[in-house]
C-alpha cells in the first residue's frame, strides 16, 4: 500500500462509535437481507417443482378423486392446495345433499360454483402468506438502510469539520474522517440494493404464481361443472 493510501477496513476499524454502530446495524441488515433472500428463492424453486409433480398427477388420473387419493403425500404447492380446498368443499356439499341428483341440480343452478370459489379462496390464502413471507422485512431494508447510511455519512463529516473549525488542521488531516463517513453510505448502499431488486423480482415471481393459480382454478372450475354435467 503506498503512503497515503486509505485503507477501507482500517477506516472502519478506527471509525467513531457513532459510524461504527451504523456500520455493524448496516452489516446486520445485509445478513439478514441475504438469509431472506435465499430462503425466497430455495421456496419459490420447490413450489414450481412441487406444482409440476401436481399437475403430472392431475392430468394422468381418470376422476377427481383419484387426484386428491394420489397428491395426498405430495408437499405444499400452489396447484395443490387449490385442488384440496375446493375438492373438500364440492365432498361436503356432496355429504350434505347425497347422490340426489335433482338436489344437486337446483343447487347449481341457484348458487352457481360459488361455494368452490370460496373454498379455493383459502388455497389462494395460503399460498399467499407463504409467498409473501418476509418480503416486508425486505422492503424495509432496501428502504432504510440508504437513510441509516447517510446518516453516519453526516455524523462523521460534521466531526470532520469540526477539526477544520479548530484551526490548524490539514487536508491530509481530515481526510480519513470524509472517508469514514462515505464509507458509511457506500456500506448502506451494499445492503439496500439487493434488498430492492429480489424484493421487486419476488413480487414479480409471486404475481406469475398468482396468474398461473387463478388460470388453474379456472380450469378447475369447468372440470367440476362438466362432472356435476354427467
Amino acid at each position: 500500500m503506498t503512503t497515503g493510501e486509505l485503507d477501507i477496513i482500517q477506516i472502519m476499524l478506527e471509525a467513531s462509535l457513532v459510524v461504527k454502530t451504523v456500520l455493524v446495524s448496516l452489516v446486520l441488515a445485509s445478513i439478514v437481507s441475504w438469509a431472506i433472500i435465499l430462503k425466497k428463492k430455495k421456496l419459490i424453486k420447490e413450489l414450481e417443482a412441487n406444482s409440476k409433480d401436481f399437475l403430472d398427477i392431475y392430468k394422468n388420473s381418470t376422476s377427481l378423486k383419484d387426484v386428491m387419493e394420489s397428491c395426498h403425500n405430495l408437499p405444499m404447492s400452489p396447484y395443490k392446495s387449490l385442488f384440496t380446498h375446493g375438492y373438500i368443499e364440492l365432498s361436503k356439499l356432496k355429504d350434505v345433499l347425497g347422490d340426489d341428483k335433482e338436489k344437486l341440480e337446483k343447487h347449481f343452478t341457484q348458487y352457481g360454483l360459488q361455494f368452490l370459489e370460496r373454498g379455493m379462496k383459502k388455497g389462494v390464502h395460503e399460498i399467499n402468506v407463504e409467498l409473501e413471507k418476509f418480503l416486508s422485512t425486505l422492503a424495509s431494508i432496501g428502504s432504510v438502510t440508504p437513510f441509516v447510511g447517510l446518516f453516519g455519512t453526516v455524523w462523521g463529516i460534521i466531526g470532520s469539520f469540526t477539526g477544520l473549525a479548530g484551526g490548524g488542521a490539514t487536508l491530509d488531516a481530515v481526510a480519513p474522517g470524509i472517508a469514514e463517513a462515505l464509507v458509511a453510505t457506500a456500506v448502506g448502499l451494499v445492503a439496500a440494493i439487493p434488498a430492492v431488486w429480489f424484493y421487486n423480482k419476488f413480487n414479480n415471481d409471486n404475481s406469475q404464481i398468482q396468474s398461473e393459480m387463478e388460470s388453474f382454478g379456472q380450469e378447475f372450475l369447468n372440470v367440476v361443472e362438466r362432472s356435476l354435467a354427467k
